[in-house]
């Protein structure tokens, strides 16, 4: 079977023609052809960058005492020794895990991995 690239086609240039070795391809009820694995279209996304965030914990306070802040003053966060930490990407939840130390320096132990279903559900 000879699969010819159609988006050369479509912008004029020489279409390249390549020969399709047997079981990642099988046509559809319409009769073109699909592939089971992903397409190369998403390649394109794999480089975009994220912002990821692990959060240890959470407080308020009021812009008094912020100020009073200096060299050793400790900071309470909502979060108890232990706990599991969230790990944000875009802010979005994606995971929780521990914290691990890897060659001096922090890392995190991802111990539940969020669902694509429950992603959506926080989206609500």
């Amino acid at each position: 079977m000879t699969h010819v690239d159609s988006n050369a086609a479509q912008t004029g240039q020489n279409p390249a023609v390549s020969p399709q070795t047997g079981g990642d391809r099988e046509s559809s009820t319409d009769g073109r052809q699909r592939s089971d694995k992903p397409t190369r279209n998403m390649d394109f996304i794999l480089d975009v960058p994220l912002e990821i965030t692990v959060e240890l914990g959470r407080t308020q306070m009021v812009i008094n005492d912020l100020l009073k802040l200096g060299q050793g003053s400790v900071i309470e966060v909502s979060k108890v020794a232990g706990d599991t930490l969230e790990v944000l990407a875009n802010q979005r939840l994606i995971a929780r895990g521990e914290v691990v130390v890897v060659n001096d320096k922090y890392g995190i132990r991802l111990t539940e991995i969020i669902s694509p279903m429950e992603r959506i559900e926080r989206l609500k």
